[in-house]
């Protein structure tokens, strides 16, 4: 069964969160022989000031 763990610094809407796991899925049943209904897919939030990059907040990059 596979699980999917999309972590990203701010938010999505439903819609892209909808048309991400469905892509997602897609590509996992056609390539990698996956049953769509074995396919997890979590979705993580992380505000800007919880990821840095280069020694800085997101939050304070330029």
């Amino acid at each position: 069964m596979p699980v999917v763990t999309i972590k990203l610094a701010g938010t999505l809407s439903r819609e892209q969160k909808k048309n991400i796991a469905k892509e997602i899925t897609d590509t996992l049943e056609r390539h990698a022989d996956k049953p769509r209904r074995y396919t997890y897919i979590a979705f993580e939030e992380l505000p800007d000031a919880n990821w840095a990059i280069a020694g800085q907040l997101l939050d304070e990059v330029d």
